[in-house]
């Protein structure tokens, strides 16, 4: 690839192989693959564990706490791993964490502890952490920095793709004949609801067998992979000198305010895959038919990639991107609020379409000349993806006070502030510390 010229970029140098071959983008494109997988059967585990666990909405959710908290408390430990290990170890080290959270799954489907299926959850995020703190600056760093967004839309398409695909599969073992079951649930006595909800429980452990033997083995080609280092040390001179006196990465508002913004962005990405289903069921839809609502989310999103791949930058820019995002989403909300049944759903599912440039608009802009903090800086991002826990779980809380579908105007001051970030935040470089 045509590196970027100084005046542009502080793309470290990855050395010759990344000029010569595709290699790294298929193997990060592969990795995209496996993130998209595991983090969306979380759509399908809210509802399975809802009913297996006997939990209320707000309960259910701690499903989506367990799994993207694990990125705020493990992401500054895993750019230390990526540091002992370098990238490419570090991300075999990422797998072999998931295979062992997917594993902890196997005794909690036994036992049908909630703990210990959360447990499971937070292993495997800790995993992704480590994965998407060095995956995502390498995607961003193999070529020019004018088409990074275009870059990460590729590597989104392998993410949805995968993501369309999960709750499709896991929703067909774990949720068959999910309404059947409720209905006879009460009807039982407490000896037949718990030997059901037993036979429930265990229904996910074939799948995450399958998932540990996957897991295993990509670490193991990850290994002996050609995938090059990177080093995120070296600036170019451009950048070396505007960074001369910057001591921290809190000197970097642009960051920060992108660390933000990425909080938000993650939490209303994470509802509009995570709840759908649960609230098509709200809206008095079958599980048997909305265990599909996810799959569209990401269908829109894969949509919005290939626009992405398209528009940018040759027709719009990463920014001018977000700001379109950040307007959209906000009107889709009010539409999911103020219509009702399928309808409703549909802009839910929607928001996908409104979601699918800003991950890869807010990282390009978040990172942009931070040289030898470039590392920092990732781990402050991959930190953020702790939305995903905190937004979903005040979701929960609202969907029980008030109703499922009120809850969702928590989202409208979230897109408000990336619009913000998409036309004012991602310009302010420089602060004193």
């Amino acid at each position: 690839m045509t590196n970027v010229s100084a005046s542009k970029s502080a793309a470290p140098a990855v050395g010759p192989a990344c000029s010569s071959s595709n290699k790294p983008i298929i193997i990060i494109g592969a990795l995209f693959f496996v993130f998209g997988f595991v983090t969306w059967l979380n759509s399908v585990l809210i509802p399975y564990l809802k009913i297996a666990c006997e939990l209320n909405n707000f309960e259910s959710y701690l499903v989506a706490f367990a799994f993207y908290i694990a990125y705020l408390v493990m992401a500054i430990p895993s750019a230390w791993v990526l540091k002992a290990t370098g990238f490419k170890r570090g991300m075999s080290v990422g797998l072999l964490v998931m295979a062992v959270g997917a594993l902890v799954f196997i005794p909690a489907a036994m036992t049908r502890t909630y703990g210990l299926f959360l447990l499971g959850l937070f292993i495997q995020g800790t995993g992704l952490a480590v994965l998407q703190t060095a995956a995502n600056p390498y995607i961003t760093i193999l070529g020019p920095r004018e088409s990074a967004a275009k870059r990460i839309s590729v590597m989104g398409i392998c993410n949805k793709v995968a993501g369309a695909l999960a709750p499709i599969m896991l929703g067909a073992v774990a949720l068959k004949d999910a309404d059947a079951l409720v209905q006879r649930l009460g009807s039982m006595d407490l000896a037949q609801k718990v030997a059901e909800l037993d036979l429930l429980a265990a229904r996910v452990i074939t799948p995450y067998i399958i998932m540990i033997a996957v897991l295993a083995v990509l670490a193991v080609v990850v290994y002996f992979s050609t995938l090059p280092e990177i080093d995120t040390d070296q600036e170019d001179a451009v950048v070396a000198a505007a960074n001369t006196n910057k001591k921290s990465i809190l000197q970097f508002p642009h960051l920060l305010m992108g660390t933000l913004a990425m909080f938000l962005y993650v939490g209303v990405e994470v509802m509009a895959g995570d709840t759908i289903i649960s609230y098509g069921a709200s809206q008095g839809i079958a599980l048997a038919t909305a265990k599909f609502f996810t799959t569209c989310t990401l269908i829109a999103m894969i949509v919005g990639y290939f626009i992405g791949i398209v528009t940018i930058p040759r027709f719009i820019s990463q920014e001018k991107a977000l700001q379109v995002s950040a307007v959209l989403g906000v009107l889709f909300t009010v539409g999911a609020i103020f219509t009702e049944g399928y309808t409703s759903v549909l802009f839910i599912s929607l928001l996908g379409l409104a979601n699918s440039l800003v991950f890869p608009a807010i990282w390009p802009l978040a990172i942009a000349d931070l040289g030898r903090f470039t590392k920092i800086g990732s781990s402050f991002l991959i930190m953020a993806i702790a939305g995903g826990a905190v937004i979903p779980l005040i979701y929960g809380f609202l969907a029980d006070s008030l109703n499922p579908q009120q809850a969702y105007w928590i989202m409208v001051p979230c897109y408000l502030f990336i619009l913000y970030y998409g036309t004012v935040g991602h310009k302010m470089r420089s602060k004193a510390v």
